[in-house]
């Protein structure tokens, strides 16, 4: 535990962390009462109430480059108040109306979300030295995993009890009050800033987007595909063992083992490339296709939720050394962006791989994926990096010469 004490002795780092568990929660509760509140409130088929989650979400991930672009360029402050001001406007008003005005609202706040996820991982990594960032970008996946398992479940029990009118509501404007405590916070986003020295000016998209940042987001879209495949596949499996009671206790005992495997990741002293967890994730998913029963089906869970978060802190971490600070903001938009079309990719998938053959194929489709894009971004990359060492030796060796 000796790392995390020293990444949790930094006041920097607590608070980003903290701030970053505590406006999750109902960001992740918000994507499903959107849902709830089209077809319990407005009386609407589930067919609608897809198109409006899809919508909110491809529109979310469309703003997450350019709003990660405004944030190296401006600064949080001025990137952000843009976002509370139009949130304030549209969610004040799209609980109460029909369903088109809500779907156009929800998209014009999608474009103008506050980037949430940036922030906290740009200002964790600025809070961190190379050292203790590994750490410190575990506690964040792990707090990623803690609301996406607690705020679904608080926003369908709070739904439950009041109008989702009203619920709905605050959520969003739990979100928009979120979004002022950023303003008024306003976390270093770059180190030189923690330090106390003026921040560099913003790096040109050139000096970074190249074929490593391309295939590190294209891992990471293929992690998240492959969760949201298993997380779907979970819900055939279940089922077909006549065990739906039981299905919120397996998906915590695969959750679980997400969480114990992010922090065990993040107390290693060295880091593991993102392919390799990758693929070590499609390998581990191959068992749940065999699962008999809702225990054998938890057991094989928690041994593949083992390498969840480590693969989705690995790529964070390995962004955050191949982009330059000025362009760190950007760069993770688009992992943001990649992550959120990854999971309509992985959800879609095995919709048609459990149509075909069941909950095994959704499994055995989902592991595929995984086994095959891991290993081949490993090829690809150090094929890559084979070429540019042979590149740069006989350069080296020349100019020892002269």
């Amino acid at each position: 535990m000796r790392s995390y004490r020293v990444v949790l002795s930094s006041a920097a780092v607590r608070n980003v962390l903290l701030l970053g568990a505590l406006v999750r929660i109902p960001f992740f509760a918000g994507a499903v009462l959107l849902a709830l509140h089209v077809v319990q409130t407005l009386h609407g088929s589930y067919l609608q109430a897809g198109v409006l989650s899809t919508v909110a979400t491809v529109c979310i991930a469309l703003s997450g480059p350019w709003r990660g672009r405004l944030l190296d360029r401006f600064g949080l402050r001025r990137t952000i108040m843009p976002s509370i001001l139009v949130g304030a406007v549209c969610w004040s008003i799209a609980p109460f109306v029909d369903y088109v005005p809500l779907l156009i609202l929800a998209a014009v706040a999608g474009l103008f979300d506050v980037p949430i996820f940036t922030v906290v991982r740009q200002a964790v990594i600025a809070a961190t030295t190379e050292e203790n960032r590994q750490p410190a970008l575990a506690l964040e996946a792990v707090s990623v995993e803690m609301a996406f398992m607690v705020g679904p479940i608080l926003g369908v029990a709070a739904a439950s009890l009041w109008s989702t009118t009203i619920v709905l509501l605050c959520v969003q404007w739990t979100l928009v009050l979120a979004g002022i405590l950023m303003w008024i916070r306003n976390p270093p986003l770059r180190s030189a800033q923690a330090a106390g020295r003026p921040a560099a000016p913003a790096v040109p998209r050139r000096a970074w987007f190249g074929i490593e940042f391309v295939a590190l987001c294209v891992g990471a879209s293929a992690a998240i595909s492959l969760l949201a495949a298993s997380e779907l596949t979970f819900v055939s499996a279940m089922r077909e063992f006549g065990a739906q009671q039981w299905l919120g206790v397996v998906l915590a005992v695969w959750g679980f083992g997400s969480v114990v495997g992010g922090l065990v990741y993040g107390a290693l002293h060295r880091s593991i490339s993102t392919y390799v967890l990758l693929a070590a994730l499609g390998a581990v998913t191959i068992p749940m296709a065999f699962a008999v029963g809702p225990i054998s089906l938890a057991i094989t869970g928690l041994l593949a939720g083992i390498f969840c978060a480590p693969t989705i802190t690995a790529s964070i971490d390995q962004m955050s050394r191949i982009v330059p600070e000025g362009g760190r903001g950007e760069a993770i938009g688009w992992h943001s962006a990649a992550l959120t079309l990854g999971n309509g990719i992985g959800s879609s998938m095995a919709g048609i791989a459990i149509d075909a053959g069941g909950f095994a194929a959704g499994f055995t489709a989902a592991a595929a994926l995984g086994l095959t894009l891991g290993l081949g971004l490993a090829l690809l990359v150090g094929i890559r990096e084979r070429r540019r060492l042979a590149v740069e030796k006989p350069a080296a060796v020349s100019q020892v010469g002269a």
